[in-house]
């Protein structure tokens, strides 16, 4: 009985201690891992919540940039921190990709990560050559099914987003196209203008100035809402695809064990943040759409993707890492 009278009073003493802890939160710097190199996409949204969840938080968030591996040792970085809120960081739909693409990662999203918040999204565009014969999404899996393998695709390289929209494209529609891969997003969108391939999904960043300029035509935008960029075009599921839903989310995240009071705490401010006007049009001019959720919704987000891409990647024949 004194025994376990001691341990109900430790327990009691250390639940105290992370009530306190989190009441207090943050007492010193966050640091917050952005797992690539500084410029993209994911950097500026780093960078941009960092500047306002400081001023939410009355402490400075520093972003550190921790590229390399496909994300993978930035995002292995924050998994193995302390989970203290003192280490944050901002990853995206490769979290649920990765987990299958790579065949050893040093952390499981799943379990060593504790989502906080979706930051955005970034829908893509299914765009063909202007010379290609099809108007809409119905036109072309009908064109695609009367001869299997014979449009061609272009993409950044293998497992990048075009790759992997497409290849989600071929395993609901249960059609195939040959795969073409460039040396980046820009240059494939360049060879779906010249024709040397017929189509591509490249962000709708990319796609849309083209299309404007009627270089390109836009059939559909493959998120799961139509696009504030292009409002008049549907979705591919309201296109004729049911089912089909690509686009790339970004999220906040702390290390897995992380006090649930300090994690609402960081939702809360992050929901602020994406709600001012200067932030949402800072990001939408990345072609990212600000987009705020609760710890729940990230992590069925993280989970149903996950699931999801195992078998896009694996019926695609896509190389595991």
């Amino acid at each position: 009985m004194r025994r376990l009278s001691a341990q109900l009073a430790y327990l009691c003493c250390f639940g105290f201690a992370v009530v306190a802890h989190s009441e207090t939160y943050p007492e010193r710097p966050i640091r917050l891992i952005v797992p690539f190199s500084p410029g993209g996409t994911s950097d500026l949204i780093g960078r941009v919540v960092a500047a306002k969840l400081s001023d939410e938080l009355g402490q400075t968030v520093i972003v550190d940039n921790r590229g390399g591996a496909g994300s993978t040792l930035g995002t292995g970085i924050a998994a193995r921190a302390a989970a203290d809120g003192y280490t944050l960081i901002v990853s995206h739909i490769a979290l649920a990709i990765n987990q299958t693409l790579y065949s050893k990662l040093p952390y499981n999203a799943l379990t060593d990560l504790a989502p906080i918040s979706k930051l955005g999204v970034a829908p893509s565009a299914v765009v063909v050559n202007n010379q290609l014969p099809v108007k809409n999404m119905r036109d072309l899996i009908t064109l695609t099914k009367k001869e299997p393998g014979k449009l061609n695709y272009g993409s950044a390289g293998s497992g990048s987003a075009g790759h992997l929209s497409v290849a989600l494209l071929e395993h609901i529609a249960g059609v195939r196209f040959t795969h073409v891969p460039y040396k980046g997003g820009g240059p494939s969108v360049a060879a779906t203008i010249a024709g040397e391939v017929q189509l591509s999904i490249p962000v709708m960043a990319s796609a849309a100035a083209h299309v404007k300029a009627g270089r390109l035509r836009m059939l559909a935008v493959t998120g799961a809402k139509r696009s504030q960029a292009a409002p008049d075009v549907p979705t591919v599921q309201e296109a004729g695809l049911p089912g089909y839903v690509y686009e790339t989310w970004f999220g906040l995240f702390a290390p897995a064990g992380t006090p649930k009071a300090i994690l609402t705490k960081l939702n809360e401010g992050a929901a602020r943040v994406l709600g001012m006007k200067d932030v949402r049009e800072q990001l939408f001019s990345q072609g990212v759409e600000a987009d705020s959720s609760t710890l729940a919704e990230l992590a069925k987000t993280l989970r149903d993707d996950t699931a999801i891409w195992a078998k896009v990647i694996k019926s695609a024949g896509i190389p595991i890492n």
